[in-house]
């Protein structure tokens, strides 16, 4: 599919990986969408802004509907909203994770994901198909490698991101009749504000694991991998990890 002048909606757009989606396509000719949580933007670098909690189907299904009442259309999703807390399932106590913790993190980062695609493509689906543009549109989650190595204080994170993992293969096939292809990428440990913000000591131990190139993954290279998916239409149903071949002990 070719970038310019198509319709994108990004969640999380304001920052992070979100924020790098929505310049890079921004720079390649799209009409960008930003749902998040901020109240209003001050300075904006893209078309249209809706604030959303994406675990609330009614304010999801609004800000669809007002992308594609004042944008015309929607061809392509990238879903990049999500949360990371730590939490171990017996804490140092000895006392349980609470469930409301664990739903919390479910409720984020797979209900938030599968609520947008079902209703982003039932947009997607009303976009015109021919020999010259075969693809209606386009869906890109965000999964993590914490779906394969999750680590210590990662159960409800890891458990919801092998979710998103194992809901690519089955929604590219729900998908593929009508012209719509999803993806997913795994990301390893990227230089994010979130992860710039822990002890530089932290830093530097997880990038010593990382064999090459031995650095955290640059938010734009995520993007730039967004950007090769919705290009090369032959991808379809997979998860793409990058990770610079980190496997988490």
């Amino acid at each position: 599919m070719q970038i310019e002048n198509k319709v994108v909606v990004v969640t999380g757009g304001l920052s992070g990986l979100g924020e790098a989606v929505v310049q890079r396509l921004k720079r390649q000719g799209a009409k960008v969408a930003v749902f998040d949580l901020a109240e209003s933007v001050e300075q904006e670098n893209f078309d249209e802004y809706c604030r959303v909690n994406v675990t609330d189907a009614g304010e999801v299904k609004k800000a669809i509907e007002q992308v594609f009442q004042r944008l015309g259309r929607i061809d392509i999703l990238v879903n990049c909203a999500g949360i990371a807390p730590a939490n171990k399932i017996i804490d140092r106590e000895n006392r349980a994770m609470p469930l409301d913790e664990f739903n919390k993190v479910l409720q984020v980062n797979v209900m938030g994901t599968v609520n947008t695609c079902a209703l982003a493509a039932e947009h997607m689906v009303l976009n015109r198909v021919d020999e010259q543009n075969p693809e209606r549109g386009v869906i890109i989650n965000t999964a993590s490698i914490a779906a394969y190595d999750g680590q210590k204080g990662q159960c409800a994170y890891a458990a919801s991101k092998g979710a998103i993992a194992s809901l690519t293969l089955p929604l590219a096939r729900d998908l593929a009749s009508l012209h719509i292809r999803a993806m997913a990428i795994a990301p390893g440990i990227m230089a994010t504000p979130m992860m710039q913000a822990m002890p530089q000591k932290v830093q530097d131990a997880l990038e010593g694991n990382i064999p090459f190139p031995a650095r955290m993954g640059q938010a734009d290279e995520f993007a730039a991998l967004v950007q090769h998916i919705i290009e090369n239409s032959y991808l379809n149903g997979e998860v793409v990890r990058l990770d610079g071949a980190l496997r988490m002990a």
